[in-house]
């Protein structure tokens, strides 16, 4: 059986990482953590060492080295009855906690919604590619089953990535039902299939001429057949039974262009999902939540009001 949850010192905790981090650390709050695996985790693949988190660069912040895939789980005061399963960027070889979705997740948390932001294992550290998919769906799952204890409905259950999270995040919305590995413990009853969808700046498509990105090599490899390019872009799992999702991108992003949400749109409204995209006009890759001089800092208010119009009737799960 899965550990109950673990109240630990998010203070103790953040205060180490401040060492790393310097001035520009996180808030110590308490937050709790919860394994998503009883004992080793599913899928090939193993790292030595502890965690690694980055000090500098592009990293700053960033955690890899996973071994201990988890959910850091962030309450809110006054609970709206919403949850959302947040996953950072960082090309499936680190994950961007720092500037990414830790800053989401406290904002999410501050409005209310039960927030449940996901450590994963990554290809980049020797975990086999699939291994961040498993650990997804798995977060689902006990998000879903736990929800009366979190005081969340069941029905209100979200995901929101940044770059390759909202790769992982699209690809978990698109194709719960794909067996990654096989479970039986009480939290395999739960469905993985995301209410909502909030995909920013995502990985979606591994064909050309969008095959440069580090997601594209992490997963297929460099010289993938054409049927894995296929296989691992979110546009190719477009169906009128995805959840409602909201796309942004920045039209001078030079890592993922807007053409990725571009064509994860079209496919979705082609088939008659419900979906809604922004283009802001500047702004880069990896930008969080912006600032407040920038349009897109307003991308957080965007989405809480797409979300209302979404959930004036209750969502149900789609068979």
């Amino acid at each position: 059986m899965i550990a109950r949850r673990t109240l630990i010192s998010g203070a103790a905790t953040l205060l180490a990482a401040s060492t790393l981090l310097g001035s520009a650390a996180l808030n110590a709050q308490d937050f709790e953590e919860i394994p998503l695996w009883p004992g080793k985790p599913p899928g090939k693949g193993d790292v030595s060492g502890p965690e690694l988190i980055g000090s500098k660069g592009a990293g700053f912040g960033a955690v890899s080295n996973v071994s201990n895939p988890r959910l850091r789980v962030y309450r809110p005061n006054h609970p709206n009855g919403r949850a959302v399963l947040v996953i950072g960027g960082g090309g499936y070889f680190r994950i961007q906690l720092w500037k990414e979705s830790t800053p989401a997740a406290r904002w999410l948390q501050r409005n209310g919604y039960t927030v449940f932001e996901l450590i994963h294992r990554l290809p980049g550290d020797g975990w086999e590619a699939a291994a961040p998919f498993m650990d997804a769906q798995r977060a689902m799952k006990i998000v879903r089953h736990r929800a009366d204890e979190f005081g969340i409905r069941p029905d209100r259950i979200g995901i929101l990535g940044f770059s390759a999270g909202g790769h992982l995040a699209g690809y978990t919305a698109l194709k719960p039902d794909q067996a990654f590995y096989a479970g039986t413990d009480k939290f395999e009853t739960a469905s993985a299939r995301p209410d909502f969808a909030v995909l920013l700046f995502p990985v979606v498509t591994l064909r050309k001429p969008y095959d440069t990105t580090r997601t594209r090599r992490e997963i297929v490899g460099r010289e993938p057949s054409l049927a894995a390019q296929e296989l691992w872009s979110l546009d190719t799992h477009a169906s009128k039974n995805a959840p409602p999702m909201i796309l942004f991108s920045s039209a001078d992003d030079q890592t993922t262009p807007p053409g990725h949400n571009i064509a994860l749109f079209e496919a979705l409204n082609r088939v008659g999902a419900s979906v809604e995209m922004h283009i802001f006009s500047a702004g880069g890759h990896g930008w969080g939540l912006g600032t407040p001089d920038q349009t897109l800092s307003q991308w957080p208010t965007l989405f809480t009001a797409w979300l209302d119009t979404q959930i004036t009737q209750p969502i149900t799960q789609k068979k």
